[in-house]
């Protein structure tokens, strides 16, 4: 606790924070700095868990007629220390919607739960029937609104009510609409895209730009769609993403204001492992920021430490796209995870029907949800192309990744992957064989083949799944390498130890079985061993001083769920 307030982990609300007397870092800066934004629509891109929800309650409690006379909400805050604020405390209509728990697996389900949203919004609202403020018409149609309209309907039925307050209270309308991504993401996630693109677009033109009775309205996700996909008709749209400048300490702790909650909750002395396991996101210029889910959590929980952002934030979109990514992906994921760096160019407005064939679409994701981080920024080149070199974020996000590698292998496989990592140290070839086809029958299914891929490379990126898996237990006694040249061609896979007098190197080459070239599994180990003779892949090591009886080479011959390793 600190003082006399507790820690609520998870409040979004906040005026139950304040009613309660709990422990709130002040972002009420954030009310001013909006309001004299002279944007009509602005949409304010940041991670999960990083205070978006709360600070849109802030500004609904702050704007909202409903919370007229509410200034002891504010007492004590930044924003009550000005006359003019203090004003204009609960002058305005405020339309607050949040997609924030619309994760449907397809399209019609995704519909409906935002019908739902909306028939509440008009529920909540049905003191505008009373008396002639609308026309019969008017009321007929508002008594129409309800779960499961058509997309006709729902398309337009916020347009409507901001008209509806604004002739009620005689001032335009603000319009916040909170985590807009969320139906998005999962609509690539689960292959209804384009219907979802087709609802959306409909849905924001008549929400957001053609809406008269608009005064102002704030958008919050964690990605930036492109304008392409559902922005199309906002040119009133200012974007606010993670390497602005604009707000980077409006979301998120600063250090300052982490060392101080930290000092007034009796774990001043924990400063150094908070920083060490916590800190690390940037928001334009501005480094040292802290996830406030977890610093909350580790205040909760007296000072232990754990990953609490990582657990909770949602990783499906990560997880699919290392996962399912290419080469380049996975061997820049084994530099990043040993604690290197990766540079790249970024467009920060995410095309998702480019994620599967993009590199820079990834990067540009795992930033924008809070994975990597900035680490430098250059300006390259006669045009002056912005250069990123990234790094994972902190300890939580690198922890994070390693667990999600080895939850690739299946929910209850530890016993498994543990035991096949000491067959392959020990050689033990059977062990190796029974380990592995176990592993794949209880997890190859879950390796959904990514959109616009050929069948036969989902067992390849099933085993390059299985490289990241090695890393995470491995990575403190070897260097682990894939796709990289040595002789006369690419290893699929090298494992060079730290110590040469205790571990043996490592050579493994994956070959999906052809049955009309190969008569079966045992022909197509005997091709992959053939291939790392011929093409010389032991050189590299040679060069570096094993000798050839220290250097292990292994042939993974996979169909389907059936594995086959021979040495």
């Amino acid at each position: 606790m600190a003082g006399n307030r507790l820690v609520n982990v998870g409040e979004q609300r906040f005026d139950r924070l304040r009613e309660e007397n709990r422990l709130y870092i002040d972002k009420t800066d954030f009310i001013r700095d909006w309001w004299e934004n002279s944007s009509t629509v602005m949409l304010i891109t940041r991670p999960r868990r990083f205070g978006k929800t709360l600070n849109m309650s802030m500004l609904e409690c702050f704007f909202s007629c409903r919370h007229a006379g509410r200034g002891d909400l504010f007492e004590g805050l930044s924003i009550w220390n000005e006359e003019e604020y203090r004003q204009l405390q609960g002058t305005y209509p405020v339309i607050f919607l949040s997609f924030a728990n619309i994760k449907e697996i397809c399209c019609s389900d995704m519909k409906y739960k935002i019908t739902e949203i909306i028939a509440s919004l008009y529920a909540q609202n049905d003191y505008l029937l009373d008396g002639n403020l609308l026309n019969e018409n008017e009321k007929e149609y508002y008594k129409n609104i309800k779960a499961g309209m058509e997309d006709k309907v729902t398309t337009g039925a916020v347009h409507f009510m901001a008209d509806f307050m604004r002739r009620y209270y005689g001032k335009d309308v603000i319009i916040i609409l909170d985590e807009y991504d969320t139906p998005m993401q999962e609509a690539w996630l689960s292959g209804y895209w384009d219907e979802a693109v087709s609802f959306f677009r409909g849905f924001f033109n008549s929400t957001f730009k053609t809406n008269p009775s608009l005064k102002r309205g704030l958008i919050t996700g964690i990605t930036r769609i492109s304008k392409e996909s559902i922005f199309s008709d906002l040119n009133n749209l200012k974007v606010i993403t993670t390497t602005s400048e604009q707000y980077a300490t409006a979301f998120g702790f600063t250090e300052e204001e982490v060392f101080q909650a930290l000092d007034d909750t009796g774990l001043g002395e924990e400063k150094q492992g908070v920083k060490e396991w916590y800190d690390g996101f940037t928001f334009g210029t501005h480094s040292d920021i802290y996830n406030p889910w977890s610093i909350a959590s580790f205040i909760d929980n007296g000072g232990e430490y754990d990953t609490y952002w990582a657990d909770t934030s949602g990783n499906g979109l990560a997880n699919s796209l290392i996962r399912q990514g290419n080469n380049a992906i996975k061997r820049a994921m084994e530099d990043l995870l040993a604690g290197k760096t990766l540079t790249t160019e970024l467009n920060e407005q995410i095309v998702f029907n480019q994620l599967d064939g993009s590199t820079g679409a990834v990067w540009s994701l795992l930033l924008a949800t809070g994975y990597l981080k900035v680490v430098k920024l250059e300006r390259v080149g006669e045009w002056k192309k912005k250069v990123y070199t990234l790094a994972l974020t902190n300890m939580e996000v690198a922890s994070m990744f390693g667990g999600m590698v080895k939850g690739w292998f299946g929910g209850n496989t530890e016993s498994a992957y543990n035991n096949f990592i000491k067959a392959l140290l020990t050689n033990d070839v059977d062990a190796m064989n029974e380990f592995m086809n176990k592993i794949a029958l209880l997890s190859f299914s879950s390796f959904d083949i990514a959109k616009g891929v050929a069948d036969d490379d989902a067992p390849e990126r099933f085993y390059h799944g299985f490289v990241l898996g090695l890393m995470v237990e491995l990575r403190e006694r070897f260097e682990i390498t894939s796709n990289r040249e040595s002789g006369f061609g690419r290893y699929d896979v090298m494992l060079v130890p730290k110590d040469k007098e205790k571990d043996c190197a490592y050579i493994i080459e994956f070959k999906v079985h052809k049955p009309l070239k190969e008569k079966d599994l045992t022909e197509t180990v005997s091709n992959a061993l053939n291939q790392i003779e011929e093409k010389q892949y032991a050189a590299k090591l040679i060069a570096d001083g094993f000798a050839q009886e220290n250097i292990r080479m292994y042939g993974f011959a996979f169909q389907g769920k059936n594995c086959m390793i021979g040495c």
